[in-house]
């Protein structure tokens, strides 16, 4: 039986809330949020090209971008608890990479934000991720085709961060202090995304022969994807040569020598497969079927409320 003295007494949790106008930094309404490079020098490296670094820019952030979305889609799907907690801090480690980038494109080239509704309060990095259409992305496609079983995943991910680490260990000598340091931060991210991928493909490889099908299988419709990671395009090409970027073509070997040991260890044969297509089709804003439905889903707040404050 409810003891209404005791509520009389004790009050409510939310009446801090909700009498005289509360606390607003309790709510996620309305609160805004500071600009993630405040305080940190924008400027362009002498020798390089704005718009090019802000391309650039674009590039890394929507591969952590998409990455991220495709990941945050495990939520409440993993096998177990730990493994669901896990892929959504992965999630996060990437979204917050994402964060960075985008915002350093916007401070690079203000000119490459969409235009919004006079008086929106959507910052610049929002209004990349949420306000440009399909063509506008330069992902890798590796990263947005749909997701499948859980083998799926760990497969998308050893490649993907395979990749993804060799270049950023790399992008921490970068002439540009913002990509530094988001390079030197997101190295320790992704290296305990590609360990992790890393450890659960030797376990589904040396596991029950279902678990080793699966494992297979991903890998085998995966791997036509991957020579796009290293592919250089030529926004890539020219940033590499200014010591603002880094070419992804000069990390080939070396993601290479990590896959093949994580395959001779798993026992599991490396596929035979051609790419799925020559170039960069991603990086030129030509992506799948699927990444249409992916950005709907993802942009769908965003755009029905771009007036909104979050």
């Amino acid at each position: 039986m409810h003891d209404d003295s005791v509520s009389e007494r004790q009050g409510s949790v939310f009446d801090g809330l909700v009498e005289g106008g509360g606390d607003s930094s309790q709510w996620a309404f309305g609160t805004g949020f500071e600009d993630p490079l405040a305080g940190v020098d924008t400027t362009v490296p002498a020798g390089a090209d704005p718009a090019a670094l802000a391309a650039y820019c674009l590039m890394l952030g929507d591969d952590a971008l998409i990455m991220s979305q495709r990941l945050s889609e495990w939520c409440s799907r993993a096998p177990d608890l730990e493994e669901d907690i896990a892929l959504a801090n992965m999630a996060l480690d990437l979204l917050g990479q994402a964060r960075l980038l985008l915002s350093r494109a916007a401070a690079a080239d203000p000119g490459a934000v969409p235009a919004l509704p006079a008086g929106s309060p959507v910052p610049a990095e929002d209004a990349l991720a949420f306000f440009r259409d399909a063509g506008g992305f330069r992902n890798v496609r590796l990263a947005e085709v749909p997701n499948g079983d859980f083998a799926h995943v760990v497969a998308r991910l050893l490649l993907f961060s395979t990749a993804r680490l060799a270049l950023l260990e790399r992008l921490r000598a970068s002439r540009d202090g913002v990509l530094a340091a988001v390079a030197a931060k997101g190295v320790k991210e992704v290296a305990y995304h590609r360990d992790w991928a890393g450890r659960w493909f030797l376990t589904l490889a040396r596991g029950t022969a279902e678990s080793r099908r699966r494992l297979v299988a991903a890998l085998g419709a995966l791997w036509p994807l991957l020579p796009e990671l290293f592919s250089p395009h030529p926004v890539e090409a020219s940033l590499a040569a200014s010591g603002v970027g880094a070419d992804p073509a000069t990390v080939r070997d070396e993601a290479d020598a990590v896959l093949a040991q994580v395959l001779a260890v798993s026992g599991v044969d490396r596929p035979d497969t051609a790419p799925a297509a020559g170039g960069t089709p991603g990086r030129d804003g030509d992506h799948t079927a699927a990444f249409g439905p992916l950005l709907a889903e993802m942009q769908q707040v965003a755009r029905a409320h771009p007036m909104g404050l979050w």
